[in-house]
């Protein structure tokens, strides 16, 4: 088996939610060994699930939140069974220590001192509450490299602000684009794709970094915004104002200059996406349609005008649509080169051919939630494969090699860090 372009590279791990535990999820597809820093003594909000104990009760009342837990049952660790959680622990590796106490400070010193990156997405102040700043641990390793990614900037007045995908989104002015025109921002659902796009570009920031590490020879410090990484992402409707003064406003299904939709097909609840981007495409599209007499009618014979008269068109389509399943639609539309897809839920998606041949899904095995089908790397390297080659880890799993083997603490050092709390794979008495 070859070796993985980061095996070698150990990577400490101090994020929370999504946006931090996707960076070095990607980090440790790649062969990095990544170890998430874990507390027994503080729940980490929406990380390893809503609360260390949820009663059955709870879920029952709350199905939404613990969507996803093996057989919707609580089970006996469930912060090892969080669905969001497992979906980015593969590969990695997790240790306890109560970085509150000075013997925790001093362990995770001693960590940084064997290893190569920290990555964390906190509140700045968090990380200074730690006492935890670059410049303390380029005096332990001197090309240390560090990667902060806040959901505002670890400057300005926001710096200490709490927030999660929908607020990042919220500030970048995302929520105001989506939704359908006749709704207002309180109709719109949470997405979370500042979270994913910030996973990407952490790691991107990450494997730059190293890269200039090997040439140079010197770590540094990386700051990623979340809402900054994200304004790009929205970069026609931020041009849009900044050089003419106009604000965009949501669009729903449509497009600003394609024949664009959401259209119901045959079949309880199918759906499919088509995009009529030019006039090729929409000579395409007439001739799957054999060229019906709507299609030749004036107001439909320039791009402009279809425009004007899109509801019409939309009612031509979707009476087309609903005699025909949603896969059939689209595969005709795609083999005549027209943007189409057919809208698929989990359980499509789990059994389409297409994605099923592509091998995204891989049969994982994890002590507390047993063996189940994950997505797994998003990527596929002709050279050093990535696959998931180790389950979800769970809570302090690897607490026996992190202090003995990595760091050299004696089975009498290690039982003493277990009496006085640090070390365990269960959250302490009373946290809740």
């Amino acid at each position: 088996m070859p070796k993985l372009p980061l095996e070698g590279v150990r990577i400490l791990d101090m994020t929370l939610v999504w946006a931090g535990p996707y960076t070095t999820t990607l980090l440790s597809d790649l062969g990095a060994e990544v170890i998430r820093i874990e507390s027994r003594q503080f729940f980490p909000p929406l990380t390893r699930g809503v609360m260390a104990h949820p009663t059955p009760a709870f879920v029952e009342a709350m199905p939404l939140f613990l969507a996803g837990l093996p057989h919707r049952e609580v089970g006996e660790r469930p912060w090892n069974r969080w669905p969001l959680f497992n979906s980015h622990a593969r590969n990695k590796r997790s240790m306890t220590v109560d970085m509150l106490r000075p013997e925790g400070k001093e362990i995770f010193n001693r960590l940084v001192a064997v290893s190569d990156v920290l990555v964390e997405n906190n509140p700045t102040e968090t990380m200074e509450k730690l006492g935890i700043s670059y410049e303390s641990l380029t005096q332990i390793k001197s090309d240390f490299i560090m990667l902060r990614m806040p959901g505002f900037g670890n400057s300005g007045a926001y710096k200490n602000y709490r927030a999660v995908a929908p607020m990042n989104e919220d500030v970048a002015g995302h929520n105001t684009l989506r939704g359908y025109t006749d709704m207002d921002p309180t109709g719109v659902t949470s997405v979370y794709a500042a979270d994913a796009a910030s996973g990407a570009g952490g790691a991107f920031a990450i494997l730059s970094a190293l890269n200039y590490r090997r040439r140079t020879g010197k770590g540094q410090l990386v700051e990623l915004a979340q809402v900054e990484h994200f304004l790009p992402y929205l970069g026609q409707a931020i041009m849009d104002f900044t050089m003419n003064q106009h604000l965009q406003t949501s669009l729903g299904n449509r497009h600003p200059y394609a024949i664009q939709g959401c259209y119901q097909c045959s079949g309880e609840d199918r759906w499919v996406c088509i995009t009529i981007y030019n006039e090729t495409d929409w000579d395409a599209f007439c001739g799957i349609l054999e060229n019906p007499e709507w299609t030749r009618e004036e107001k439909f014979a320039d791009p402009l005008s279809r425009l004007r008269h899109h509801d019409e068109i939309d009612q031509h389509i979707a009476d087309w649509t609903s005699r025909i399943d949603h896969n059939q639609v689209m595969r005709r539309l795609q083999e005549a080169g027209v943007a189409a897809g057919q809208v698929l839920d989990e359980r499509d998606a789990y059994n389409d051919p297409h994605l099923r041949d592509r091998g995204i899904f891989e049969e994982v095995y994890q002590e507390d939630t047993g063996t189940h089908e994950y997505p797994g790397a998003p990527f596929k390297l002709s050279e050093t494969p990535a696959s998931i080659r180790r389950g979800p880890v769970r809570l302090g799993e690897d607490n026996e090699y992190v202090y003995k083997t990595l760091l050299q603490y004696s089975d009498e050092e290690y039982a003493k860090l277990e009496e006085s709390g640090h070390i365990g794979m269960d959250y302490a008495e009373g946290v809740p």
